[in-house]
């Protein structure tokens, strides 16, 4: 297996780190969750791109991102632009998200990049190819923001990512019931014992959820969502909370 490593943190090794989405729409609002941040002490912190008013300007969009990068000193970031259609803010065309990206890829201040699986098998492609180049990482991400897929239908899109060069591989899905958490579960491990090469990370969404936030260490997964001022997805947790729940049963699983 093999782990990624930006900065001072490993993903895929160790304790599941633990990322915060940062969701300002302007400076002020993000200098502001930065500094809410700044009380936790969290390994990844996610700037949505698509909730920033001025995204479509790139300009301004590199330069925000190089003013979180000096606030945030070095404190791992992943840029992520969420698409309409996996439940971001905004839609986008598929030549202004290949741009966008290629912008933010050389503006050498984001560490990793998260790209849809589904946005385009060409873009992506394409993205990945200049993300490699330029050492930023890719998380390629699928989001069901209505159900929960298949057990072998959750490990299919998590083999595709990885064939398609992902660093790390990310699956959300919303449960309908119980159960369907129980399948992203064991889709989770399936895919971790017999098949991930890298690092894996999936969640199950809404409250019913929330275990697999907290529990993902045992079935694979190698980072999970927390909240610091307002959540990004259904079901996201305090930060503060969630990484001492995370830490305590990695602490349990080491003992024994």
């Amino acid at each position: 297996m093999k782990t990624v490593k930006v900065r001072k943190t490993v993903i895929g090794e160790g304790r599941p780190k633990i990322c915060v989405p940062i969701l300002g729409k302007n400076k002020e609002e993000l200098l502001s969750e930065v500094d809410e941040l700044k009380q936790l002490d969290v390994d990844v912190v996610e700037w949505r791109m698509d909730w920033f008013d001025d995204i479509m300007d790139h300009s301004k969009a590199c330069a925000m991102l190089h003013t979180l990068r000096e606030a945030l000193g070095d404190m791992v970031i992943l840029a992520t632009f969420r698409t309409k259609q996996e439940g971001g803010e905004k839609a986008i065309q598929k030549e202004d998200y290949v741009a966008l990206y290629h912008d933010i890829i050389m503006s050498k201040d984001a560490d990793l990049i998260d790209v849809e699986l589904f946005f385009g098998e060409e873009e992506v492609k394409t993205i990945v190819k200049d993300a490699h180049n330029h050492q930023v990482a890719i998380v390629m991400s699928n989001h069901d923001f209505v159900k929960t897929p298949s057990c072998d239908e959750i490990v299919a899109r998590l083999k595709t990512m990885q064939e398609r060069d992902a660093d790390i591989s990310k699956m959300a899905v919303m449960p309908q019931s119980k159960v369907d958490v129980i399948t992203l579960l064991s889709a989770t491990n399936i895919m971790y014992e017999q098949f991930a090469d890298r690092p894996i990370i999936t969640m199950s969404m809404a409250k019913d959820g929330i275990v697999s936030r907290i529990c993902g260490e045992v079935f694979g997964s190698a980072m999970t969502f927390g909240a610091a001022t307002k959540a990004s997805a259904p079901g996201q947790v305090a930060a503060k909370d969630l990484k001492n729940m995370v830490e305590m049963l990695h602490k349990s699983l080491k003992e024994e």
